[in-house]
């Protein structure tokens, strides 16, 4: 490794994932590779794009005529380590799979990001090879059945206990007399922040469950919609707790919430379930 690339790592890890110098302001990613021949992990900055719940990385090497060696590497081995600036100043630090782009794809996600920064351009046109673009999935160990079975049971948990919060919520929206106090007021809002960071998690998923089990597409395409559904409605409901009105305002808001959360959590455990703990599960019932 060279020096540069040592200070920049420290400064990345010490810093919250911000640097200065020529990458200050630049999207910048830390990638930790195992060596194709060695198997020791590498680590290297590398400039990225977020798209959706993706990040693409580009083997530029300065438009050198040979490919990085963290590129090489992933061909190798595709299981990386990623470590990705937060909006709150953290490290965020997760396993990923690496995966080149082919074709079509690769040439327009990389005139996008010619595009986007011309010095990409510049590389390719200074080079013979055709400069890969590869996308980093954040792994969810799809592959693994005793981690598939695990997600299936976390799903669950957590829909119960949201089943369970919802239900206390609209139990004390009907109490006769009631006036929404600050212990009611926090027990809703801590509701719709429980079911905003469910939702969040599971657009993260998805992406990876369409890959493996692509007879899911509509149904994930509809999990997605019904999400922005609740959000949207969520987000009404916490204007109506911050202005303090009175549960009477709450309850018609609450009411097809709730029968909107009924029949979403029903879909997603009647299509995810089955391919969660049973990963042949191919059909559409």
């Amino acid at each position: 490794m060279s020096a540069f690339n040592e200070q920049v790592i420290e400064e990345f890890r010490g810093n919250g994932g911000r640097v200065g110098g020529m990458f200050a302001g630049a999207d910048l990613l830390l990638l930790t590779t195992r060596g194709a021949r060695s198997g020791r992990e590498h680590t290297t900055p590398v400039v990225y794009v977020r798209q959706g719940t993706r990040l693409l990385v580009f083997a530029s090497n300065g438009g050198a005529p040979r490919h990085p060696a963290w590129y090489h590497n992933v061909r190798a081995e595709p299981r990386v380590t990623v470590e990705i600036c937060t909006p709150e100043g953290t490290v965020d630090r997760f396993a990923a799979e690496a995966v080149a782009a082919e074709g079509a794809e690769r040439d327009r996600l990389y005139a996008e990001q010619a595009g986007r920064d011309p010095a990409f351009g510049a590389y390719q046109a200074g080079t013979e090879r055709v400069i890969p673009v590869v996308v980093l999935r954040r792994d969810a160990g799809l592959s693994d059945p005793s981690r598939r079975a695990a997600i299936a049971a976390h799903l669950m948990e957590v829909h119960d206990g949201l089943r369970a919060e919802l239900a206390a919520l609209r139990e004390g929206l009907a109490a006769p007399g009631l006036r929404l106090g600050p212990g009611l007021a926090r027990h809703c809002l801590a509701f719709c922040t429980a079911l905003h960071t469910h939702h969040t998690a599971e657009d993260g998923v998805f992406d990876q469950l369409r890959e493996r089990f692509p007879h899911l597409a509509e149904d994930l395409d509809r999990m997605r919609e019904e999400h922005r559904v609740v959000a949207r409605a969520v987000t009404e409901l916490e204007a109506l707790l911050a202005s303090g009105a009175a549960p009477e305002l709450l309850r018609p808001d609450v009411e097809p919430l709730a029968a909107e959360l009924e029949a979403h959590f029903a879909h997603e455990e009647a299509r995810l379930l089955p391919v969660l703990t049973d990963g042949e599960a191919t059909g559409a019932s």
